[in-house]
């Protein structure tokens, strides 16, 4: 009884005494980081726990920048205050939070729809406007308002939570104005719970995370989005890679906080991230970055290179290659 309670003891104390890496933010983002997670702490043998959090973007930022965390999953770049509110940025300059900012793959937003719905095979990012503008809060609610050859139907909306950054980004790219949305729709930050909506209603339509609907592909139809520069298109890895889904393919991120960094834990976690990332992206099926992305991360973590390149602001429409160009740049 004395060896079994002394055996309790040091299980204990062993478990108390695993490092910690705590990571939040973004949902879209979750599982890049929950499957390097995984890895990296088998690879420690319980040396070190990463606990992954789903606050969604804008959620996980403001928990970053109080400094309650180490590492950010972030599907938008950070963002800076409007003039009269602080954004990310300013809050993070007042807690002293310096962070590297590291490209670690592309997503797609997908529109879903329901197996149900037989008539719509497309949308266009005009009728995308119509339906989800602040304008037509309580006006647009049927099918037919949107176009008149579609049904005289009711149309339920799922979107992301306003804590979302894939919120902010479908804003921004359909509307010309993140944050820009009506607001009687179906929100969350946690994707599973739009799929479910989408695919139990077959008067719905939503958008969420490219990979989110590859999960679920078999209780989902994906719709096709038609911009004004190309024709129908679906996401998928070469449409994403050669830059013909757009407006609605985007970076996604992590934030790394420098003073966390220097713990051990830490920068082995981040290291690890970005020199398995190339072959654990694909395999959550997101687009990973060029080989080349990666290493310059490593050296902007080298060269302590820390800030954004991206002045707070998100860019619609950018490429893979026009990523590469703009980190080079900071």
């Amino acid at each position: 009884m004395k060896f079994a309670w002394l055996y309790v003891f040091a299980l204990s104390i062993s478990a108390n005494a695993a490092q910690t890496v705590k990571v939040d933010g973004s949902s879209t983002v979750f599982p890049i980081t929950e499957a390097v997670a995984e890895e990296f702490q088998a690879s420690k043998r319980g040396a070190v726990k990463v606990t992954v959090g789903i606050s969604g973007t804008g959620g996980g930022f403001k928990k970053f920048c109080r400094g309650e965390t180490d590492v950010q999953n972030a599907s938008r770049p950070i963002q800076i205050g409007d003039g009269k509110t602080p954004g990310e940025m300013e809050n993070c300059k007042k807690a002293n939070i310096k962070y590297f900012e590291l490209p670690i793959a592309f997503d797609a937003t997908a529109i879903i729809v329901s197996p149900e719905n037989k008539f719509l095979e497309k949308v266009t990012v005009a009728e995308l406007k119509k339906m989800w503008e602040p304008a037509s809060e309580k006006k647009i609610m049927k099918w037919k308002d949107v176009n008149p050859a579609w049904p005289d139907q009711p149309m339920k909306l799922y979107g992301a939570g306003s804590d979302s950054g894939t919120f902010d980004y479908f804003t921004e790219a359909v509307m010309g104005k993140a944050k820009a949305s009506r607001g009687d729709y179906s929100a969350s930050e946690d994707d599973n719970v739009l799929i479910k909506g989408v695919s139990n209603d077959k008067n719905a339509i939503g958008y969420v995370p490219f990979a989110y609907y590859e999960e679920n592909k078999a209780k989902l139809k994906l719709v096709a989005v038609v911009s004004p520069k190309n024709s129908p298109i679906l996401p998928s890895r070469q449409t994403v890679e050669n830059g013909t889904y757009s407006p609605l393919s985007r970076p996604v991120f992590l934030y790394v906080s420098e003073t966390s960094m220097k713990r051990p834990e830490v920068k082995e976690f981040v290291e690890f991230y970005l020199k398995n990332a190339q072959r654990l992206v694909p395999e959550v099926k997101y687009v990973p970055l060029p080989a080349e992305a990666y290493t310059l991360a490593l050296d902007h973590l080298i060269k302590g290179k820390v800030g954004t390149a991206f002045k707070g602001h998100s860019e619609v429409g950018m490429k893979i290659q026009d990523l590469l160009k703009k980190e080079k740049s900071l």
